[in-house]
């Protein structure tokens, strides 16, 4: 889909840190803390909740309470009145919350969209699916988050084996998958160069954690926890997940907790809320694709094709590009299908470096992607992820800077 006058105004945007799953935020609720880090970053950016006349939450993982989770997260921002909608689409969850917010402001819907994300694969729900029928009553069950990242019912596949797939299709090994590791995580220590300078652009931190009672500071949270060191050595003494292959856990990436926001609205509205006027986002075309079965990484790459061919550009006009990366197998076929320098992705990092809390994975990379292209004096930018189910999705903006 290509947008007309949908802009996110600049700075209007934000990202918890995100924590290694069983860290610091493991005991959070997702929805009430991700309303809280929201609270705080609208405090912070001036945003009123009458501003909003629209919302949405993003979640992939159930939680407490979550079937009301739209309305929910409304409601502990301020937004009493405003209706909420509720979306998952497994990694694509942050996109697809943009661009959803994108298409009520395009059809007018509403004139001021506030999309929130947040997922907390820590303490993962086990689920229990009644049935009479079965042998002494006895129904399924399954532990969402472990047995969903172990197997794809219609693939008959755990995700590593779709890397695996790409991987051995397009004679990517194991030496660029790490290279590629390697790459992200010195572009992880940029954002972290001058005491975090490119993070303090959109991070809420510091984050108190308290006790369910809400008295007692348990930790405070600074930013990413659960990075891991990384060296070309260490890579090198990891064993292959399956044997045979050139998949190691030091070239995927890991669960998470965290959450993020976004405010989507006209260009005249963003003009109002922007915290810097002389920065204009532009939301200009978003697109999905879905390949063969147990191919997953494979999808940025017609996904971003037909992207491209919507915003009416070229691989050439794209100044910027961020992804998410479960595997280093990712941005190695993406870049080997469409001709884009390694070195020319993911400048700040990426999630096969700060972890995947699913839902506001998309959204903090469309964050850093702005934010980005704000230090380089605008141009068009990419965002592309693949998801759950062989799919991907991508977004383009347009940063302009006076």
């Amino acid at each position: 889909m290509q947008f007309e006058n949908i802009y996110i105004p600049y700075g209007c945007y934000w990202s918890s840190p995100f924590c290694k799953w069983q860290g610091n935020f493991q005991n959070l609720d997702p929805i009430p803390f991700a309303a809280e880090v929201a609270r705080r970053a609208m405090q912070e950016r001036d945003l009123s909740p009458e501003v909003f006349d629209g919302c949405c939450l993003g979640w992939t993982i159930p939680s407490r309470h979550s079937f009301y989770g739209g309305p929910w997260v409304a409601g502990l921002m301020g937004l009493e009145r405003v209706p909420a909608a509720i979306l998952s689409q497994a990694c694509a969850t942050g996109v697809r919350c943009i661009t959803y917010s994108s298409q009520e402001i395009q059809t007018k819907s509403a004139s001021t969209y506030l999309a929130i994300t947040t997922d907390h694969c820590s303490n993962g729900p086990h689920i229990y699916y009644p049935r009479s029928d079965a042998q002494g009553g006895t129904g399924p069950h399954e532990d969402w988050v472990l047995d969903n990242f172990g197997y794809d019912p219609f693939a008959k596949k755990p995700m590593f084996v779709t890397a695996e797939n790409v991987a051995k299709k397009a004679g990517i090994g194991r030496e660029i998958q790490e290279e590629i590791t390697v790459m992200r995580y010195q572009a992880y220590e940029r954002a972290l160069a001058d005491g975090r300078a490119f993070q303090k652009r959109y991070m809420v931190a510091p984050l108190e954690v308290k006790d369910r009672k809400g008295r007692k500071v348990l930790s405070t949270v600074e930013s990413d926890e659960g990075i891991f060191p990384t060296t070309a050595e260490g890579l090198r003494r990891l064993k292959p997940v399956m044997e045979g292959g050139s998949v190691t856990f030091g070239t995927q990436t890991f669960p998470a907790d965290g959450n993020a926001g976004m405010v989507i609205t006209t260009r005249e509205r963003a003009k109002e809320l922007s915290r810097d006027k002389a920065v204009e986002v532009q939301v200009v075309a978003h697109a999905q694709a879905r390949v063969e079965k147990a191919h997953m990484p494979a999808a940025n790459a017609p996904t971003v094709r037909l992207a491209l061919e919507r915003a009416g550009i070229g691989v050439a006009d794209i100044k910027a590009m961020t992804s998410h990366t479960p595997f280093a197998v990712n941005d190695a076929y993406l870049s080997k299908e469409l001709g884009i320098d390694l070195k020319d992705m993911n400048r700040y990092g990426c999630s096969l470096i700060w972890g995947h809390p699913q839902g506001p994975t998309g959204m903090r990379g469309v964050i850093e992607l702005i934010e980005e292209l704000a230090i380089l004096g605008g141009g068009y930018g990419l965002f592309t992820g693949c998801a759950a189910g062989d799919s991907g999705a991508a977004l383009i903006v347009k940063v302009d800077v006076s």
